[in-house]
């Protein structure tokens, strides 16, 4: 994570330090956001093809229309969208809308605004990750505090090896197996969708204090696949890290102190050694949701889910130009948004560290 120069060592209560550290850091985001978005938009607009190519090829396959009539129905398009103007040129449209209408572009494949089509699939991908974040946060940790507190046992050894699996074997990989497991072996129905039938139009407050318990169990029956694979590789990393940061802190001075005075084993690691060793935890939620969005996404797209990871791959795939643009854009403002929560994070969690000036 990188580190901010704002951030000194000293007490205070003064809250306003901490503002001017958040709007210097929401303003030092808007440059980065932009550069990010030209990269993105250039490694998009490089392979050879357009949606263009894909009217034309959709036409000769699924229409059986003629080569010309089809080569002239995409040439048409692409006049009457713009797609034959100089890259530059279609980026400063798209980044022109942002910046002065919040317009994100028009979709051409589902024929509607981008900020329609990323409305519809990205609340679901957050909440996803979030839940795969916070699962691997508090069993990751919790296991490390175990394998540290019985070092060299049967439990260090079954919880490394666990560790291990979950951080060196791929998550697509973990994903297709799983998913051979449930449709092939145990027969599991409705794979790839988020309700049932049964439950799909039906709202989740029925009446004022009506809540609607089976399609939250539904959904749970339907997303735990995906949860299960995006989690094991945080739950892994946050182990191991927790693992190594406790060790290292039972051997300080203060903590050899703590046991002197007569306290509890539990008391000493819980009150003086956790909360420390979760330093370099903190900092690393600034990578992390963009990792669980990551990892989420994976896996999404080998189970066919409605979340923003099968939409970018096929707007890659057909040439939607302006979705895909705006789903990568999303994916790094979360990497930007996570450092400026890790900071503020880490000062609440240490009273030593307070933002300020040098």
């Amino acid at each position: 994570m990188e580190t901010c120069p704002s951030l000194s060592l000293r007490r205070t209560k003064d809250p306003s330090p901490m503002l001017r550290f958040l709007g210097i850091r929401i303003l030092q985001a808007i440059p980065v956001l932009f550069v990010m978005s030209m990269i993105t938009f250039v490694i998009i607009q490089a392979p050879p093809g357009d949606y263009g190519d894909f009217i034309r090829t959709n036409m000769i396959t699924q229409g059986n229309a003629p080569i010309t009539v089809a080569n002239e129905a995409a040439e048409k398009y692409r006049e009457e969208h713009g797609l034959n103007d100089p890259m530059i040129q279609q980026y400063g449209r798209w980044i022109w809308g942002i910046v002065s209408r919040g317009d994100f572009g028009h979709s051409m494949f589902y024929n509607k605004p981008v900020l329609e089509v990323v409305g519809q699939r990205l609340p679901k991908t957050i909440a996803i990750a979030l839940t795969c974040h916070l699962l691997a946060s508090l069993i990751g940790i919790s296991f490390g505090i175990l394998a540290a507190t019985r070092q060299y046992t049967w439990v260090d050894t079954v919880l490394s090896f666990v560790s291990f699996l979950g951080m060196t074997i791929p998550r697509f990989l973990m994903a297709l197996l799983l998913l051979y497991i449930l449709a092939y072996k145990l027969d599991v129905q409705e794979i790839g969708s988020f309700y049932s039938s049964r439950y799909g139009g039906q709202e989740y407050w029925l009446g004022w204090f009506d809540f609607n318990w089976g399609k939250l169990w539904n959904l749970i029956q339907h997303v735990w696949p995906i949860v299960a694979v995006a989690t094991i590789g945080g739950l892994a990393y946050n182990m191991r890290v927790m693992r190594a940061n406790l060790l290292d802190t039972l051997n300080m001075q203060y903590v050899e102190t703590a046991r002197a005075k007569g306290l509890s084993e539990g008391a000493v690691v819980m009150r003086h050694a956790v909360p420390n060793a979760l330093h370099p935890l903190v900092a690393y939620q600034g990578v992390v949701l963009p990792y669980m969005l990551t990892g989420e996404i994976e896996v999404a797209i080998v189970f066919g889910l409605a979340t923003i990871g099968p939409a970018i791959v096929g707007s890659m795939s057909i040439g939607d130009t302006y979705v895909t643009a705006t789903l990568l854009l999303v994916l790094g403002a979360t990497l930007i948004i996570g450092n400026i929560i890790a900071d503020m994070l880490l000062a609440v969690l240490d009273p030593r560290i307070r933002v300020g000036n040098t």
